[in-house]
């Protein structure tokens, strides 16, 4: 059951890092639970949104591919209790420096992101 929770929560932050990367907004929607908080440290300033602001400010942006920027987010680390989990990731991109914190949850069989909490480091 171990590697089967591995293995769904790694396609679930391959469709997150592929929806951030592309501008999709459909695979990155699918990727969290609809109660889902963002919130980020960005050079100090606070950013803190719902689900549809967030996907909102993804579909007005340029897309990283957009960009020809190389997709170089990766998963840090994974930790699951039972149905919950925490993911750890490296997200460079659009000059930026992101380190997440993706609390995850399983849903009717289904791992979703409840929250996300993000910073950018120098």
């Amino acid at each position: 059951m171990y590697k089967e929770n591995i293995k769904n929560i790694e396609n679930l932050i391959t469709n997150y890092f592929e929806g951030i990367f592309h501008g999709d907004i459909i695979k990155l929607e699918a990727c969290f639970h609809k109660n889902v908080n963002i919130y980020g440290d960005i050079k100090g300033v606070d950013y803190l949104k719902n689900i549809n602001e967030y996907l909102e400010g993804v579909k007005n942006r340029q897309s990283p591919k957009d960009l020809n920027e190389d997709l170089k987010m990766k998963i840090i680390g994974i930790d699951i209790m039972g149905k919950i989990a925490m993911a750890k990731l490296h997200v460079p991109m659009l000059g930026y420096n992101y380190y997440d914190y993706l609390s995850l949850v399983k849903i009717d069989n289904t791992w979703k992101i409840v929250n996300k909490i993000f910073t950018h480091v120098e």
